[in-house]
């Protein structure tokens, strides 16, 4: 490591007490996943038309697209979204830096999620000695040319590790789908442990995100959908956006005609395709300024389907 010489300290990360994941409680395990067969009786106009057009996507060998926040693998549905990607009807998954924390937890123990308001107050939140295997996993599959996604998921399949069969990171690998991270530094608990090399994070998670701009280059005719990511899945969409549309503006290709679906919590109230006024609140909420009207607006006519709860809502843009 080349010398500081920054006037400003760093925080002594060998000083840190990490403590095995045998002494920590957890508050989830496999018996929240669910069944991967259980998928009848969805009758719901919305979702029907959503399956439509994903099947009508892959069809024409166009993307579909799901970025995610951790929460979704949290509820138990990673065995629903494998089925997905075994039947071919996704081709590419995102998270951010937890959704590949609790992914590589569950199976590596069978169980994920402490509890931040206790582990905070001791000190000890984030700091397992296993859940830090991610860093030196990471760095590893750099040297060997990964990506953050596809080194997690290279390693959990290789290592056999003992509830494999509910990795989404696993299923990736073994089915040459891409399963793309996209960090912020400083955001997730392997962040604070003394092995984290953030360069080697950094890289990792820069080579996801042109893994993901390469997925949108085949976007047109396609779906995208955004679970639960109120920032990191919008924001990587768009930048991936722009560059696959520069790339495809210079070939004579438009990317012009995709669905794209937001499933959140957030209460959008009447959605049209025109944008919020800045004095309301929800202007500043990505998914709906982002993913649902400026990136699909020019395509034509946007239909804006709205769940009164706020999940889901929908934008279709007819496809060419």
């Amino acid at each position: 490591m080349s010398k500081i010489n920054s006037k400003l300290e760093r925080f002594p990360r060998e000083k840190l007490l990490l403590k095995p994941l045998s002494e920590r409680d957890n508050l989830l395990d496999l018996s929240i996943m669910e069944d991967p067969g259980d998928l009848a009786g969805i009758e719901d106009p919305r979702y029907l038309e959503l399956a439509s057009r994903i099947v009508s996507s892959r069809e024409k060998n166009s993307a579909v697209l799901a970025l995610m926040g951790a929460h979704v693998i949290r509820a138990g549905m990673s065995p629903l979204i494998i089925r997905l990607m075994e039947e071919g009807l996704l081709t590419h998954i995102g998270f951010n830096g937890a959704g590949a924390i609790h992914d590589f937890e569950f199976a590596l123990i069978g169980q994920t999620t402490e509890s931040v308001a206790r582990y905070i107050q001791s000190g000890e939140f984030g700091l397992w000695k296993e859940t830090g295997i991610l860093n030196d996993i990471v760095k590893n599959g750099v040297e060997q040319g990964l990506g953050y996604g596809e080194a997690v998921g290279k390693y959990i399949l290789e290592n056999d590790l003992d509830h494999s069969q509910y990795s989404i990171l696993a299923a990736g690998y073994r089915l040459g789908i891409p399963v793309t991270i996209h960090l912020g530094l400083g955001y997730d608990i392997i962040h604070e442990h003394p092995n984290c090399d953030g360069a080697a994070l950094g890289r990792a998670s820069y080579d996801d995100f042109l893994i993901l701009a390469n997925t949108v280059s085949n976007l047109e005719s396609g779906v995208f959908i955004n679970y639960g990511s109120a920032v990191m899945g919008p924001e990587v969409y768009l930048k991936a956006l722009s560059m696959a549309r520069n790339k495809a503006g210079q070939q004579g290709r438009d990317i012009r005609h995709f669905a794209t679906a937001v499933f959140d919590l957030a209460d959008l109230g009447e959605i049209s395709d025109t944008e919020p006024d800045k004095s309301e609140a929800r202007y500043y909420f990505r998914p709906l300024k982002t993913i649902l009207i400026r990136t699909v607006r020019t395509a034509g006519k946007v239909s804006i389907f709205e769940e009164i709860i706020g999940i889901p809502f929908l934008s279709f843009i007819p496809p060419a």
